[in-house]
């Protein structure tokens, strides 16, 4: 058992080992994922963050040696987000026709997000610092943190929020589709990318590279409206 320990030790200091699990992870996930039928329930980044949550904490394995060994995965997210211009690129003909509908359904989807999120937060007897902290939540984490900093929120909070809000929009919304009778490609896209942000964008290009492709573009939009609005918003209304 000591030997078992001390070879631990020397992989655990070994950023590969991190990378490696984080890759690991993904593809069990996919596996599932793929045996599952693709249901939107069984979302592989879920499963995978399920996973590496809990061989961290079984093997008492701080974040940060996580993050200083997987940063590398964290690295790609940049010019991942910039290849989503790409598809949307593809699709330009259809974004010069509907532009107009599409910034007017950013503006409604990211108030109703934002307004439904507080205002159930504070229906539940959440405190004003928990409140704040809920008024991003449907846009990607990196923006998140900032406007949540901005207006005086929990980055922490809100992180944790954005992640549940990808996972589950992304989950349910095939079902929601169904139920409402919506099955145009640019309609279901645009509206994953503007509640389910990154995690929603992902399985929007499970389906269709144009429905992707809209996703991303509302998940920028999303974000780049919250950022500026939200807190003009709250500073209007004397709430910051």
């Amino acid at each position: 058992m000591p030997h078992l320990n001390t070879v631990w030790v020397y992989l655990a200091g070994s950023p590969l080992l991190w990378l490696t699990a984080t890759l690991v992870a993904y593809k069990i996930a996919m596996w599932i994922y793929e045996r599952s039928g693709r249901s939107p329930l069984a979302n592989p980044v879920a499963i995978s963050v399920a996973l590496l949550i809990a061989v961290l904490y079984a093997t008492d394995t701080p974040y940060k040696t996580y993050f200083d060994g997987a940063q590398f995965v964290h690295f790609l997210l940049g010019p991942v987000t910039v290849a989503l211009a790409i598809p949307l690129y593809q699709q330009l003909d259809k974004l010069r026709r509907h532009w107009f509908a599409l910034l007017a359904g950013a503006l409604a989807g990211g108030a109703a997000a934002i307004v439904s999120a507080m205002g159930v937060a504070w229906l539940l007897g959440a405190s004003p610092l928990t409140v704040l902290s809920m008024a991003p939540k449907s846009v990607t984490i990196p923006i998140a943190m900032g406007i949540t900093e901005k207006i005086g929120g929990l980055p922490t909070l809100t992180v944790v929020m954005v992640m549940l809000t990808g996972v589950f929009g992304a989950g349910i919304a095939q079902y929601v589709f169904r139920l409402i009778r919506i099955d145009d490609d640019i309609t279901c896209g645009f509206a994953l990318g503007a509640t389910a942000h990154g995690v929603g964008t992902a399985r929007a290009f499970q389906v269709s590279e144009e429905m992707g492709a809209f996703s991303g573009l509302a998940m920028g939009i999303s974000g780049i409206l919250t950022a500026f609005l939200l807190p003009l918003a709250l500073k209007l209304l004397g709430v910051i």
